[in-house]
């Protein structure tokens, strides 16, 4: 296969892993907590022919081929709004950290405050999911419970009583990958710690970090991007059909 249909291929192959992010995104706009995903292309350049003698390479530079790739993704770990709901157990982080939330598959971070309590009185997540304290145990709220009240340190009281604090960690953001659900967990090797000054938000919901402007922008200009690579490939496939067809009636 020629070297320019190759290079158009792995250009296409790339625009379409990145058309999938962007999709993503925007169907995450409104997603409680939701952080915004982006393509990282790279370029891989080797030197057609190319021959090494004594260390130096003989051939001409200007015979490189350069084949690119969407070979990573990377997260925008950047805040989004706060819609204020009222809610006594919608809660917020204001700047850094994660809640703490205890799955099947083991603990996971996440930045959607949106929680409620099951008939035992557990508080959980909207999957059903235990959101733990500080030292990593469930947190319930007595049955009889009035007022709810969550301070800006995360500090948990019931009717004036203080009952816990609502588990608030941090984790480099190199370390953390997508599990789905809208949570995060830390990879091997890796682990989060407690966040020594959390600033929590009762009553308040963080919004996507997702501007679907510039998303929407993106997509088409991705779209177009795609939509010419294809014009060339289909101008390189007829080129070839044709030198083939010359060649087969050559006498």
């Amino acid at each position: 296969m020629d070297n320019s249909v190759y290079i158009n291929l792995s250009r296409q192959s790339g625009l379409l892993k990145e058309m999938s992010v962007i999709a993503n995104n925007i169907a995450n706009v409104s997603t409680t907590g939701f952080r915004r995903q982006g393509a990282v292309f790279s370029e891989y350049v080797i030197q057609a022919g190319a021959r090494a003698t004594g260390g130096a390479v003989t051939d001409s530079l200007k015979n490189t081929v350069s084949m690119g790739r969407a070979g990573a993704h990377f997260n925008d770990f950047s805040s989004g709004g706060m819609e204020q709901t009222g809610g006594t157990y919608d809660f917020a982080i204001d700047g850094e950290g994660f809640f703490l939330i205890e799955t099947p598959a083991g603990e996971r971070l996440s930045r959607a405050g949106r929680f409620m309590t099951n008939p035992d009185g557990m508080l959980i997540t909207v999957d059903g999911y235990n959101v733990l304290d500080e030292g990593g145990a469930p947190i319930q709220i007595p049955p009889e419970a009035g007022l709810v009240t969550v301070g800006g340190d995360g500090s948990i009281s019931v009717d004036g009583n203080p009952l816990g604090n609502i588990g608030v960690v941090t984790a480099p953001a190199e370390m953390l990958a997508r599990t789905g659900s809208n949570l995060w967990q830390v990879r091997e090797g890796g682990q989060f710690e407690p966040l020594e000054a959390p600033r929590i938000l009762q009553g308040f919901l963080e919004s996507s970090n997702v501007k679907p402007i510039i998303e929407i922008a993106r997509m088409i200009e991705v779209q177009r991007a795609y939509e010419a690579g294809q014009k060339l490939l289909d101008i390189e496939d007829e080129r070839i059909g044709k030198t083939i067809r010359t060649v087969g009636q050559s006498p």
